[in-house]
C-alpha cells in the first residue's frame, strides 16, 4: 500500500500540470498596419525595438519572480503607453478637435473580472485606471470625465493633456484636414498597444491601450476598451489583445471569439487567431491579435504588412519583430 502511495506521489510530481507550474509566457504588440522597411528610418526601427524590449523586460521581471500575469501585462503596457512611438498614452493620435482621447482595458483570466475606460484626457497611464475600475469599483466600464475623476479619487497620476501630444501626431491631423484624407490614408498604422501573459500559477491575463484613430469625431470608441472585442482573458482558453480597424473587431467580437473557438471547438490558439483574422479580413477589416494560453503558447496573427510585436518565455526564448517577414 505504501509503495502505491509513493508511486502516486511520484506520478503527481511528474504530471504535465505540475511540470508546467514554473512556466510563464509574455507576448506584446504595439500596433499593426502598413509597416514597411521603406516607411521606417533606421533610427525609428532601433527606437521601436528598444521600446518593445523595455516592455518585455518590465513584464518578464515580474513573471520570472513568480508574479501575476495581471501585474505583468499592466507593467508591459505602461512602458508602451509612456513611449512616443505608439498610439497609446504619450504619442496618442489627435481627435478632429485636437485632443488626445485615451481608451484602455484589462482582464483577469482567473476570475474573468475586467475593467475598461474610454475618452480619458488626463490620466497618464490609462491601463492602470482600467485596472482600478476592475478592482476598486463595482463597474466594468467608465468613460470621459467620470473616468478621470475616478482616477483622481484613486490617486493615479494626472498630467497636463499636452504631455500626450507629439509633433508627429499633430502633423498627421493637419495633413488629414488640409488634404482631406481619411484616418487610414494619413497614417495606416494601428498603434494600439497590448500584452497577454501566462504566469507560473497557470493564470492568463490581457491588457490593451490606445489613442484611437487620427481625426476621430463624436467621441468615437473602438475595440480596445471593449471587453470581448479588443481584450479578453479566460483561464479555460486563452488571453487575447487586438489591434486594427476597431469597428470590425467589435462586430466579430474578435477576442472572445478566439477564446470560444479554443474552448468550444478545440482549435489551437494559432488556428483560432488565424480564423478570426481571416473572418475580419473577409468583412473588409485589417489588423492583428496576440494570444497566449494556459499551455504556454505565444502566438500572433495579422493580415497587414507588419505588426510591432515581441514575446518571451521561461525557457529563455525571446523574439522581437516589426515586419511581416520576421516570423
Amino acid at each position: 500500500m505504501r509503495i502505491l502511495s509513493l508511486f502516486g506521489a511520484l506520478s503527481l510530481a511528474l504530471s504535465p500540470a505540475a511540470a508546467q507550474d514554473a512556466q510563464w509566457t509574455l507576448v506584446i504588440h504595439g500596433g499593426a498596419g502598413t509597416i514597411e522597411r521603406a516607411r521606417i528610418t533606421p533610427d525609428q526601427d532601433r527606437e521601436i525595438r528598444a521600446a518593445l524590449n523595455a516592455a518585455i523586460d518590465a513584464g518578464t521581471k515580474i513573471l520570472a519572480a513568480k508574479g501575476s500575469s495581471l501585474d505583468a501585462v499592466e507593467a508591459a503596457v505602461r512602458v508602451l503607453e509612456d513611449s512616443p512611438h505608439f498610439n497609446a498614452g504619450r504619442g496618442a493620435v489627435f481627435t478632429w478637435d485636437g485632443q488626445n482621447e485615451l481608451d484602455a482595458s484589462i482582464m483577469d483570466g482567473r476570475t474573468r473580472k475586467a475593467g475598461a475606460v474610454a475618452g480619458v484626457l488626463r490620466t497618464r497611464n490609462p491601463i492602470s485606471l482600467a485596472r482600478a475600475v476592475m478592482e476598486k469599483s463595482p463597474h466594468v466600464f467608465l468613460g470621459g470625465g467620470g473616468a478621470d475623476r475616478f482616477a483622481i479619487d484613486q490617486g493615479l497620476e494626472q498630467v497636463d493633456p499636452k504631455w500626450f501630444a507629439t509633433p508627429e501626431r499633430l502633423l498627421q491631423l493637419e495633413q488629414m484636414k488640409t488634404k482631406k484624407l481619411s484616418s487610414y490614408d494619413v497614417d495606416y498604422k494601428f498603434g494600439t498597444v497590448g500584452a497577454v501573459a501566462l504566469d507560473a500559477q497557470g493564470h492568463v491575463a490581457a491588457a490593451t491601450s490606445t489613442g484611437g484613430m487620427t481625426g476621430k469625431r463624436w467621441s468615437r470608441i473602438g475595440d480596445s476598451p471593449v471587453i470581448g472585442a479588443g481584450t479578453y482573458a479566460d483561464d479555460r482558453a486563452c488571453a487575447v489583445s487586438a489591434t486594427g480597424s476597431g469597428e470590425y473587431f467589435i462586430r466579430v467580437g474578435a477576442a472572445h471569439e478566439i477564446c470560444a473557438r479554443i474552448r468550444m471547438q478545440g482549435d489551437t490558439p494559432k488556428q483560432a487567431a488565424d480564423a478570426v483574422i481571416a473572418e475580419i479580413g473577409g468583412l473588409g477589416g485589417s489588423g492583428g491579435v496576440i494570444v497566449t494560453s494556459p499551455s504556454g503558447s505565444a502566438d500572433w496573427s495579422f493580415n497587414t504588412e507588419g505588426m510591432y510585436r515581441a514575446k518571451a518565455n521561461s525557457a529563455g526564448e525571446r523574439h522581437v519583430a516589426i515586419y511581416q517577414d520576421e516570423g
